[in-house]
């Protein structure tokens, strides 16, 4: 018997240090599920291309900006960024092993082959909250989508990244002027307090109006310099 149109196939399975992530097929849609949470599909991809784009057009015209991408996905920033030559250094940080593997190798290789094999593309496997607090590279634009927003997170852990202390990382990592770009699916006013608080400037949010319900959003801020 074969599967209905309308019936998600599970394409792969994983337990992680994170929980269970899984790809599945429904219909010609590629969606990938984390602990049962629906993160996002290959519908559309609107909403990551503005991420990429409302960071560069909020930096000073450098040359050559830099960027530190939040979450691999199914690669719609990653894609848009490496389709665009004004970006320099793109790093993706990514935390299952499933997802970069599904992209190398697997049915989401599709859609990045060629951003993956662009010499300025680097994938980095880690826990996006640990990155920030650790590294010592700097970036000129940070795009992060590894939630379904600020306040509604995949797991716990990634709470952190949205409070002070999270936000002032992100500040760390960005150079003066740089931009912080964060991917929501609802508005948060709350967040845009908190970027405030912690000495963000040019905070706004952009709204992507999606076929049903609220609009996808993108909030932005500037650190100061």
């Amino acid at each position: 018997m074969t599967a209905s149109y309308d019936t998600p196939v599970v394409l792969d399975r994983r337990e992680g240090p994170y929980g269970e992530v899984v790809l599945r097929r429904h219909g010609a849609l590629l969606q990938i599920i984390a602990n049962g949470c629906f993160l996002m599909d290959t519908s559309d991809g609107r909403s990551e291309r503005l991420l990429v784009d409302a960071a560069l057009a909020a930096l000073d015209g450098r040359p050559a900006p830099d960027v530190l991408i939040g979450g691999l996905g199914v690669g719609f920033s990653l894609a848009h960024a490496a389709a665009d030559p004004r970006w320099g250094r793109i790093t993706v940080v990514e935390r299952e092993r499933a997802v970069v593997d599904w992209h190398r190798r697997g049915p989401l290789a599709v859609l990045t082959a060629e951003a993956l094999a662009d010499p300025r593309t680097e994938v980095v496997e880690s826990d996006l909250v640990h990155y920030v607090n650790e590294t010592s590279a700097t970036f000129d634009a940070l795009c992060l989508d590894i939630d379904n927003g600020p306040g509604w997170t995949v797991t716990e852990g990634n709470e952190g990244l949205y409070a002070p202390a999270g936000l002032a990382s992100c500040a760390r990592v960005l150079r003066p002027g740089g931009v912080l770009a964060v991917w929501s699916a609802q508005p948060s006013p709350d967040f845009e307090g908190s970027l405030r608080n912690v000495g963000f400037q040019q905070v706004r949010t952009e709204e992507i109006p999606v076929a049903r319900g609220v609009p996808d959003v993108v909030h932005l801020a500037v650190r100061p310099g």
